[in-house]
């Protein structure tokens, strides 16, 4: 590298620093520092998460994340768990308060960006957020930018799911091999009945590897379910789950289906998140023991 290019990229960042005191002055409209409305963003991307992967994605000590974190919990905007799959961590998900405050924290940051470029021509906003994908593309080496596509399933994948789902929930809830089962009769029977003209499945992969899966079966009386919806912990704040359930939604209009009807729990926080934002409700809630778990089960519909 030479001198001009090391010169023009200094020049570049103090620029950069200039437009994030910008961004600073609009969060100064919220309750909350630039540092805690990244700690939101983070949470709201990652539905489950862990005090060990926040500190490295977001870049910072973790000691100084700890003390976000408390005051979070403390103001009732972080709900903490202890991780099954490993006792020394707990997992971390914000709360419906939390849910509003990161909203908000949204909202200031996209009046930023709006402040910023709708001065703009049309032509130089779309060659800034090409230059910008081109920045991230070439220095962010963690996200190889490759696109993630939904297919048709294949041979095997209902098998792979199953097992997926099996190991994921085991270890981030502590559910038993009842899970399991009931997931092996679902994708069982799903291959048994199977109706292109009225159900389907739809696989999630990035880079060739499976990333999250979603399935759909008539349920009878203009009824259509979505069952075993799923998005690998790699690729959650990727919108792989929202790209699921809005594949659903389209299927189920197209196929003049009156409703989509699905079961989850109580706990499952950020499916639960999924289902609000494409517009479904919450229609019956009430506790059972499954899965060797005491949990509260839930219906959601989507009425078409």
């Amino acid at each position: 590298m030479d001198d001009k290019q090391i010169a023009e990229i200094r020049r570049f960042n103090r620029a950069f620093a200039r437009w994030l005191g910008l961004f600073d002055e609009h969060y100064s409209k919220t309750d909350y520092s630039p540092a805690e409305s990244r700690l939101f963003y983070e949470l709201a991307a990652a539905g489950h998460t862990n005090g060990a992967n926040l500190a490295r994605s977001m870049g910072v000590d973790p000691a100084y994340l700890s003390r976000m974190l408390q005051k979070f919990v403390a103001e009732g905007l972080v709900a903490v768990s202890p991780s099954i799959s490993d006792r020394r961590r707990n997992q971390l998900a914000l709360t419906p308060d939390g849910d509003r405050a990161a909203a908000s924290v949204a909202a200031a940051a996209d009046g930023a960006i709006a402040d910023l470029i709708t001065p703009l021509p049309e032509t130089e906003r779309r060659e800034l957020v090409s230059a910008m994908q081109t920045i991230a593309r070439i220095l962010d080496r963690e996200d190889s930018g490759a696109s993630i596509i939904l297919r048709p399933h294949r041979i095997g994948d209902v098998a792979h799911v199953v097992a997926r789902q099996a190991q994921l929930y085991a270890g981030e809830f502590g559910w038993d091999g009842s899970y399991e089962a009931l997931a092996a009769e679902i994708g069982g029977k799903f291959l048994q009945d199977f109706d292109p003209a009225t159900e389907g499945c739809w696989i999630a992969e990035r880079d060739g590897k499976i990333i999250g899966s979603v399935f759909v079966v008539d349920a009878g009386q203009g009824v259509a379910q979505l069952r075993l919806l799923y998005v690998e912990p790699e690729a959650r704040g990727l919108g792989v789950g929202k790209l699921l359930v809005d594949q659903v939604v389209r299927h189920a209009r197209d196929k003049r289906y009156a409703k989509i009807r699905l079961w989850t729990q109580a706990s499952l926080v950020a499916a639960r998140k999924l289902y609000a934002n494409a517009g479904f409700t919450l229609t019956e809630s009430k506790p059972h023991h499954s899965f060797g778990k005491d949990l509260i089960g839930e219906y959601w519909e989507l009425k078409l």
